[in-house]
């Protein structure tokens, strides 16, 4: 069985701020606002939430190898 990471270290893409984040486990984060800058952060196209799209780990079910949240029908 793996382990999967409940940290990830979400950089802002404006400013470069970088912040350690724990990763909730029964829902997407589709929203993140970068305390620094303030910039309200989403995700990517084709990413499911913002740390698939900002994080330095994925979301807990994309390293699970399941859809995550935006992807179920």
């Amino acid at each position: 069985m793996k382990s999967v990471a409940l940290v990830s270290t979400i950089t802002c893409p404006v400013c470069g701020h970088s912040k350690a984040e724990k990763m909730p486990t029964d829902a997407c984060q589709w929203y993140y606002e970068c305390e620094s800058c303030k910039t309200l952060l989403r995700p990517l196209k084709g990413d499911c939430c913002v740390f698939c799209s900002y994080g330095t780990v994925k979301c807990p079910p994309v390293q699970e190898g399941e859809p995550c949240c935006s992807h179920k029908s």
